[in-house]
């Protein structure tokens, strides 16, 4: 036996069998005498929705990043080989790995393990099932939960009290058939990734001399912009929407320019149209500009009148009878978002088709289903504070 394998995983909820997959796994490795030899740990792109995020934490943002499970595979069947595998909840952990290593073509065995939450029973007086719980009695630290490298040394530090109060050694059975996976140099991934490899989108595009933009090349963009900017904010994947569409149509960082500046003067002239900027108007338009990476200044010359009005643009509004779809764990439930849809005369939907305006998101760069079609259908994806913005809006509005 070389040792033990403590594992943990992050998944998008609590059974394979309904379709939950793994998004981050955490594997900590220990001689047969409980000491500490190597770490690994990478987030694993699911190829759907995160599921509970508010639990694990773990953002769409960075999971853009992760490696698939398959591309992972054979580095985690290598970490597992001839070990003996132990984490708290083994039949939970197990039983995920297994399902992600079935579905990459592999059978990972079933090796007699240490489940640390049922060793607790014999080994901490009276003690609670949870994580937290024993490594609380056991005088564990337990930093940053649901990480899975941090649950993971939490586990492998039980386990070492385990042995240190008498317990084990455990061992598995060395007859195992463990499968041999191709070894993938894949770039693994770890939380806060997306804020390490954030260039603001522009910073991303070629720097040349600018051109003569056709009309319908800049309100093809525009429109994108306007769909981006709806919730004040540019997501992972609506930057990524914007760079590909700015590269698909030969713009680069000064043509972007010229035109970012030409929609916060339309946002400007809108603004200014009734005689009135309110707060909330001069708030939006700060915040455009920062977005855009645009000087406040040349807002208040804007709202100053000192340049030319700019030509108004139709801007996305919310209309009685629209369709709008929801999707993710939103805070306070859908029910409560779709409920207040219909009081604003809103129509909740069920799916993504043509017909639907806007979809409704926890995280605008989740990579549910819905999220992926409604992108390819070019409809606008928001987070549910944005949307309360636009109902407010729309009530609002002249029939």
């Amino acid at each position: 036996m070389r040792g033990y394998a403590v594992i943990d995983v992050e998944t998008t909820g609590l059974r394979p069998s309904w379709q939950d997959r793994v998004v981050e796994i955490g594997v900590v490795h220990l001689t047969t005498n409980g000491d500490i030899t190597d770490e690994w740990t990478t987030l694993v792109n699911p190829q759907r929705d995160l599921g509970p995020q508010h639990i694990h934490g773990i953002t769409s943002a960075d999971i853009r990043h992760a490696p698939t499970f398959a591309a992972v595979a054979g580095t985690l069947m290598a970490l597992l080989r001839d070990r003996v595998p132990v984490a708290h909840n083994l039949r939970f952990d197990w039983d995920f790995l297994r399902s992600e290593f079935e579905r990459s073509g592999a059978l990972l065995p079933y090796a007699e393990g240490v489940c640390t939450m049922r060793e607790s029973a014999y080994h901490l007086p009276g003690p609670p099932r949870t994580l937290a719980g024993c490594c609380e009695m056991a005088g564990i630290a337990l930093g940053n939960h649901h990480e899975a490298l941090a649950d993971a040394r939490a586990a492998a530090g039980l386990l070492r009290h385990f042995l240190k109060s008498g317990g084990g050694p455990w061992s598995t059975d060395p007859t195992l058939t463990w499968p041999d996976l191709p070894l993938n140099e894949t770039p693994l991934a770890r939380r806060g990734v997306a804020a390490e490899r954030n260039v603001h989108f522009l910073g991303r595009l070629v720097d040349r001399l600018p051109r003569a933009i056709a009309r319908e090349e800049a309100d093809t963009y525009l429109a994108l912009l306007d769909r981006a900017l709806l919730d004040h904010r540019i997501s992972a994947a609506e930057a990524d929407s914007l760079v590909g569409l700015a590269t698909h149509l030969d713009l680069s960082r000064g043509d972007l320019d010229r035109l970012h500046n030409d929609y916060l003067s339309a946002l400007a002239s809108a603004a200014r149209a009734d005689g009135v900027v309110t707060p909330d108007e001069r708030h939006e338009l700060d915040l455009v500009a920062d977005l855009l990476h645009l000087p406040r200044a040349r807002v208040d010359l804007l709202l100053a009148g000192a340049a030319a009005p700019a030509e108004a643009r139709e801007r996305f509004r919310l209309r009685p009878g629209d369709l709008v779809v929801f999707t993710g764990e939103m805070d306070e439930g859908r029910e409560y978002w779709e409920d207040r849809a219909r009081r604003a005369s809103i129509v909740p939907h069920g799916n993504i088709t043509k017909k639907v305006r806007l979809l409704v998101a926890a995280d605008p760069d989740s990579l549910s289903g819905k999220a992926r079609k409604a992108r390819a259908y070019g409809i606008p994806i928001v987070t549910p504070e944005a949307f309360a913005r636009m109902i407010i809006r729309a009530a609002g509005s002249p029939p």
